[in-house]
């Protein structure tokens, strides 16, 4: 079943950040990934929330999730994530999960 990556991100740098953002999608829709929200403004409503921008991606399973976080097309890119921005994300299993 699904699960849900969870990201917290503070762009430190435009210019790379720009970079992996203009690639993401070509790599991230080839392991059956699908955003499902990007906020540029969320709204904190419980405990420290330090981050300009979040984002909710839904894998159909772990081992897609997996794939796509470890492939090469993604370490390609990920370089320039890591040199923009400031990223803290989390997995979660969707309420129906089973491995």
């Amino acid at each position: 079943m699904s699960v849900y990556h969870i990201g917290q991100i503070t762009i430190t740098n435009r210019e790379e950040y720009d970079k992996y953002a203009a690639k993401f999608m070509g790599v991230f829709e080839k392991f059956g990934g699908k955003i499902l929200s990007v906020d540029w403004e969320p709204l904190p409503v419980a405990g420290d929330w330090n981050a300009s921008r979040s984002v909710l991606l839904e894998f159909p399973t772990k081992a897609a999730w997996k794939a796509w976080i470890t492939s090469s097309e993604y370490a390609d890119i990920a370089e320039h994530r890591i040199a923009g921005a400031q990223v803290d994300a989390i997995l979660v299993k969707s309420i129906d999960h089973q491995e």
